[in-house]
Order: structure tokens, then C-alpha cells, then sequence
């Protein structure tokens, strides 16, 4: 099992302070938020990119992708009617697709609650096909690259646009790419699915192809109630060869504690299923 950590925990380090930080604590990758970067993607130059891909490398570390896509933005939105708008974010997820391969990363978890909802009483369906015509129109350059979109279910209280994994893979089989799969997020399914974590994750192993390892009090795996050896033996059971990364909302034990407790508890439980 390969784990990673999300990196907007430190992002008030610089970026060779985090990847240090981040590789001292025995992760492998690193997964970035772009705001953290700059206010918009196409503000990281080239040189900006390379120099970010080097220092992680510098420290052991791997730049695994992009999360948080469109958070901290204006002007984009996946279902909206607006055509102008939808095309904008096309044009967006093409530059983030560009600028994840240049970080030497392959993944872009689509997650940007706010950025998805049905407005103005748009049907689901609708909203289904304004969201497979902007993925689809990334696609192509996401293909090149190299790059995956990995459609992230949130639960109801996030969001009412995709809340389970079957909803997930709707829009997935609908965008009929490769380069498009599923991300599970342990919070978000104990939120929004109506079957045990473990079932949801062998029943949709096929089309996964990212994972968030967090608890429902929004602090990293081992830090709440939420028992992971189910979890991590439903992964390992599925065969699943992916990144799990830590993704937390609730930073104040601070950035050392959850990162040490998180990957201490995670290498355990894998040790033991």
C-alpha cells in the first residue's frame, strides 16, 4: 500500500518545508490542492512547475496529483446551464490536466461541492449531461497527458450532485473515457452510501482508481471512531494498487500530530489484515 498525504495541511510552509515535513513522517507521495500554488493554475510558470516536481523528488517524494480542484475559484461550475461558464471549466480542467503532468502527477480528484450543485431547478439529468460534456471536452488532453479524472461522490450535506459510487460511474460510463474513474473518500461514504464502506468499496473496485483515508470527525485515519481494518482489508481483498491519501478538514490537533498518528495507524492496520 502506498500512502500519501494531502498537502494543504502544511500549506503554510514553503513548498521544500512541506515535502520534507511530509517525507519525514514516511509517506511516499504528495497530493496538492492548486490554490495552495496560486489563485489560478495558469499562474504556475513552467520553471515554477519543474522546480516544485524536483524539490518533492529531492525528498523521496512523489507528487501523485491534484485535489480540490476548482475550490478558491470564480467563474466555474460542472452542471450549470450556462454554456459560457461550462466551457470556462473545460478550459480550466485542461490547464489543471497540463500542469498535474508537469508536476509529474496522474490524478485530478473532481470533488469542488460548490462548483457541482443543481441550480436554478435544473433535473439531475440535465445536470448529468452538462457535466459529461465538460469532462468529455477535458478528455482529450487528459488522454495525452496521461492524466485521470477521478469523480469524487460527496455526501448530501456537501452536495446534490453525485452522492454515491453508482452515481460515480454513471458519469463515468456516460463520459466513456479511460482517463475518467472513481476516487472513494471514507468520510464521504459513511456520509451518503446506505451499505457498509467495505461493501461499497468491493462492489465498485473496478472503476476505482483513488482513495481518501479520513474519519467523520474530519481528522485523519485512527483519530476518531472509525475502525479502518474493514476498510483496509476491503482494499486489499478488491486488489486495489492505488494511493490512499490523507485528506483532513479538521487541522487542530496540528499538521505533525495527524500526519505521525495517521500514517503510524494506517501501517498498522495494513500490517495486520
Amino acid at each position: 500500500m502506498k500512502f500519501a498525504m494531502c498537502q494543504e495541511l502544511f500549506a503554510d510552509l514553503s513548498w521544500e518545508e512541506q515535502c520534507r515535513k511530509i517525507a519525514g513522517f514516511g509517506y511516499e507521495g504528495i497530493e496538492v490542492a492548486p490554490f495552495t500554488l496560486a489563485p489560478n493554475i495558469n499562474d504556475v510558470t513552467a520553471a515554477q512547475r519543474g522546480d516544485l516536481r524536483r524539490t518533492a523528488e529531492a525528498t523521496g517524494l512523489e507528487i501523485i496529483g491534484l485535489h480540490w480542484l476548482l475550490a478558491k475559484t470564480e467563474g466555474f461550475h460542472l452542471t450549470t446551464d450556462d454554456e459560457s461558464v461550462r466551457e470556462r471549466t473545460a478550459e480550466y480542467l485542461i490547464a489543471l490536466a497540463d500542469c498535474c503532468a508537469d508536476l509529474g502527477g496522474e490524478l485530478m480528484v473532481f470533488g469542488s461541492p460548490q462548483q457541482r450543485g443543481l441550480q436554478n431547478g435544473m433535473s439531475r439529468e440535465d445536470a448529468m449531461a452538462n457535466a459529461v460534456g465538460v469532462i468529455q471536452a477535458a478528455m482529450p488532453t487528459c488522454e495525452v497527458r496521461g492524466v485521470k479524472i477521478c469523480i469524487e461522490p460527496l455526501a448530501p450535506n456537501e452536495t446534490d450532485f453525485i452522492n454515491t459510487c453508482a452515481e460515480g460511474v454513471e458519469l463515468i460510463e456516460r463520459v466513456g473515457s479511460p482517463n475518467v474513474c472513481l476516487h472513494q473518500d471514507v468520510k464521504a461514504m459513511l456520509g451518503g452510501e446506505n451499505v457498509p464502506v467495505p461493501q461499497v468499496i468491493k462492489d465498485f473496485a473496478r472503476w476505482t482508481g483513488h482513495f481518501h483515508a479520513n474519519d467523520v470527525n474530519l481528522q485523519g485515519p485512527g483519530m476518531g471512531d472509525v475502525s479502518f481494518e474493514p476498510i483496509f482489508e476491503a482494499l486489499k481483498q478488491s486488489a486495489y494498487d492505488g494511493w490512499v491519501s490523507v485528506e483532513v478538514f479538521d487541522y487542530s490537533p496540528g499538521g505533525d500530530v495527524i500526519a505521525e498518528r495517521s500514517i503510524d495507524y494506517m501501517r498498522d492496520v495494513w500490517s495486520r489484515v
